[in-house]
């Protein structure tokens, strides 16, 4: 006689096996004939994502589920993106997606498959840094450092929005190209939050590279 394991059944495969033998119920003529339904418990949707990231080819194997951040941050270990608090509220996971900021714990990695990404490894070096890393050193525009690689990813996409005349909530005329004003860039990097309260040091590195008197 079979044991009571043998006759255990899980509450995931009693509703699968429900389904199954109400769908073929339901079909005229067909009764009995409707295929098993083929389904592996506790399996994780998965799908292969191909990604540029930093100029180099990544081709990944994730869990449907991984956002951006995760992929950047877990699976390439690229941890200068950093996740902050994970709801797209601080701006600390900023990455730059086909020319446009974003925030990347905001979406998931399968929705960008072909994508080129850049995070703050991309930007620049130590020995060889992008003007805004070495902007933000002149002026301190960091003091614990953890929101810096967002805050600079920003605003490379920030002066790139300007520079393509794109206008922000105080540009004061919607169809002509924004003002380079310390005002416009202040706006503009309002989604990018700093406990340590450097605002105005970043403001003032941003300035300098756009060329903006503040």
């Amino acid at each position: 006689m079979d044991s009571n394991d043998d006759l255990t059944l899980s509450r995931r495969d009693l509703l699968i096996a429900g389904a199954a033998s109400a769908a073929a119920a339901a079909a005229p003529g067909e009764a009995g004939a409707a295929p098993a339904v083929q389904a592996q418990a506790g399996a994780v949707p998965a799908s292969r994502v191909t990604l540029e990231v930093n100029g180099k080819a990544q081709e990944l194997e994730l869990d449907n589920r991984t956002t951006l951040l995760d992929a950047l941050r877990e699976h390439l270990h690229l941890t200068g993106t950093k996740k902050g608090c994970d709801h797209g509220q601080c701006g600390a996971c900023t990455v730059i997606l086909n020319g446009e900021r974003i925030n990347s714990c905001l979406t998931l990695a399968v929705m960008h498959n072909g994508a080129k990404v850049t995070t703050i490894e991309g930007l620049g070096t130590p020995t060889r840094m992008h003007p805004l890393q070495a902007a933000f050193v002149r002026h301190d525009g960091y003091q614990c450092g953890y929101c810096t690689p967002g805050q600079i990813c920003s605003a490379v996409g920030a002066l790139d929005e300007l520079g393509r005349g794109v206008p922000s909530q105080v540009s004061a005329d919607l169809t002509a190209r924004p003002l380079l004003s310390a005002e416009e860039l202040r706006e503009r990097m309002s989604g990018n939050i700093c406990r340590c309260g450097a605002y105005s040091n970043i403001v003032d590195a941003i300035s300098e590279v756009a060329g903006v008197r503040t």
